[in-house]
């Protein structure tokens, strides 16, 4: 009995922590808006559909950052797509698949902060899944488990442990303002 009433608890304060926001996006639409990424280095594979951004990457899109060591970013592959610059066929990068972020990754969107040791993001679902140290933020409160699931359009996120390890939250109750006081 006692063990249902502390899940229940903390299930109700984890619910408080990953509160679901107001927002203008509908559940699954992906962002039109354009991915600004700088870095120290730049490098891209044609063939593999593959662009390397490393040291100091940081990519930003409305109000998500993403930052690590190296974001490799992965195209889908379009088949018979070329473009034809003069005399030379070349092919189309194609649609963004997913971004893999590795080294001191942290993902940034308004209050809440993810972060770990790699993440992956899906363009299609729009949601990061971060491990290794993984640790969700918002405020105060303090989630830790080796997995984050973040999805983005929903503003909700899950912290997963495997059987070795629990996850752990510490949730601070917010504060409630005295009537009159200044």
């Amino acid at each position: 009995m006692i063990k249902k009433i502390c899940l229940f608890v903390v299930f109700i304060a984890l619910i408080s922590v990953l509160r679901v926001h107001a927002d203008n996006h509908p559940l699954i639409k992906q962002s039109d808006e354009p991915v600004e990424i700088t870095s120290n280095r730049m490098e891209a594979f044609n063939e593999k559909k593959l662009v390397v951004f490393s040291g100091n990457a940081i990519a930003t899109q409305e109000n998500k950052v993403l930052k690590a060591d190296q974001l490799r970013l992965y195209y889908k592959e379009e088949s018979g797509k070329k473009n034809k610059i003069g005399k030379i066929e070349t092919e189309n990068a194609g649609e963004l698949e997913k971004i893999e972020a590795k080294g001191n990754v942290s993902l940034t969107q308004g209050e809440r902060i993810a972060t770990g040791d790699e993440a992956v993001y899906f363009r299609e679902s729009n949601k990061v899944i971060m491990t290794g140290n993984a640790m969700l933020k918002e405020g105060k409160n303090l989630i830790t488990g080796d997995r984050v699931i973040v999805f983005l359009n929903e503003n909700r996120g899950i912290v997963e442990s495997n059987t070795q390890k629990q996850v752990k939250a510490i949730i601070y109750p917010k504060e409630k303002k005295k009537a009159g006081s200044n």
